[in-house]
């Protein structure tokens, strides 16, 4: 009997870090479709509107360093679910009254999705420390297919029940997970001991390691969120039809999420993990470089789909190295905190130089070149990153 309940409370955990995931991307994915109803019904200017998709990445990069030392003092299950808390305030605030409380609701999401996103690695590495691909693979998967989902679902929900409704109504999702992750409350909070290696912030950055990792989630950030921004714009101007290039948005974004599963995995079982930047860099050249070039609504699909497959690939790897590279619980929380606040700060800047770029030279070809210069130092970094190496406070241990 003690093993089964030992079993059904293993499983439990599982559901209960999913429904976590599941609640990291509808809250900012379900934004975009509806952003011209917004913009119209708040009367907001186009450069206040554009903000208002930047200020949840903005908030991951200014709140993402002090999700370890909150979760240092109070526990990580119950930090997390404090964000969880948040959240569900953020969802309410953001669908009332008027623009005050739009700003406040979202930042109050970026809040709270940053300080689970950096601690949700680390729950992983201390619960599941011999399948960390396997429950890096299931969260990212889940992740990428809510924010699907929250994309696609925005517009017919919003046709009937208007904006405020389409954006508030993940609110039941999020309340769910949070009746779900109560039983963790109970965990006993564990006390840091020398050996446990906790780092702080400004100690990792002395590691080389640290801005390898870094440097590849950051990049991929960058390039992810310029193509979700701009790449129904890119097809339009090639002559596709906007509902056209909408669902090829889609196509690009589903493309991925067998990739967030098996990659994670196959990183896991991997000695290092260089083939595989080196096969996402492959792929990433190839579709930018596809919609240069691209003429035909069929190649044009064709050349996203290769695109989102690889980017799909990245951002779990990229997930996954954090869990890979450090040595412990605590070491994978401060880590993820570095490395998403240097990546989501990047991934707030990209879509801006892009669309500057577009301003000034009047065509996509050179911001995509960009694209393409950006894709050969995200695989230098890689190939850094993918080192069977662990980080230490003063040096890098090899297992090599």
């Amino acid at each position: 009997m003690l093993h089964y309940s030992k079993k059904f409370s293993h499983f439990f955990l599982i559901f209960s870090i999913l429904l976590l995931a599941a609640n990291l991307r509808p809250a900012i994915t379900s934004v975009g479709p509806l952003i011209r109803d917004i913009r119209i019904d708040m009367h907001l200017s186009n450069g206040l509107t554009g903000f208002l998709t930047t200020l949840p990445l903005l908030a991951f990069a200014l709140f993402s360093p002090l999700a370890p030392r909150i979760a240092l003092r109070f526990g990580t299950s119950r930090t997390m679910f404090a964000g969880l808390m948040v959240l569900i305030i953020g969802l309410l605030i953001r669908s009332s009254f008027g623009i005050i409380t739009l700003w406040i609701g979202t930042v109050l999401i970026g809040m709270a999705i940053a300080n689970i996103n950096v601690l949700l690695p680390g729950l992983i590495k201390q619960q599941f420390p011999y399948q960390i691909g396997l429950m890096t693979g299931l969260y990212t998967t889940t992740m990428a297919l809510f924010a699907s989902l929250a994309s696609g679902l925005g517009n017919p929900i919003s046709s009937v029940l208007g904006w405020r409704v389409a954006l508030a109504c993940w609110l039941f999702l999020t309340v769910f997970a949070s009746l779900a992750w109560i039983p963790q409350l109970s965990q006993p909070k564990k006390s840091p001991s020398v050996d446990d290696g906790h780092p702080s912030f400004v100690t990792l950055l002395y590691s080389p390691l640290t801005w390898q990792v870094t440097i590849f989630f950051g990049l991929q950030c960058f390039i992810f969120y310029i193509i979700v921004a701009w790449l129904p714009e890119i097809l339009q101007d090639k002559g596709v039809r906007a509902s056209t290039a909408g669902w090829m948005l889609s196509f690009y974004q589903f493309a991925g999420i067998p990739f967030n599963l098996t990659v994670p995995i196959l990183a896991d079982r991997m000695q290092n993990q260089r083939p595989l930047v080196i096969g996402i860099g492959i792929g990433s050249v190839i579709g930018v470089l596809g919609l240069i070039i691209g003429r035909s609504p069929v190649f044009l699909a064709i050349w996203s789909i290769i695109l989102g497959m690889s980017l799909g690939a990245c951002i779990s790897l990229a997930l996954a190295f954090i869990g890979l590279r450090a040595a412990n619980e605590q070491q994978t929380e401060t880590l993820s905190g570095v490395v998403q606040s240097v990546g989501y700060l990047l991934a707030a800047v990209g879509p801006i130089l892009f669309g500057f770029l577009k301003d000034l030279f009047h065509t996509w070809t050179i911001p995509l070149i960009l694209l393409v210069c950006v894709t050969i130092l995200l695989v230098i970094s890689g190939l850094g990153a993918g080192r069977n190496r662990h980080i230490t406070v003063y040096e890098i241990s090899s297992t090599e």
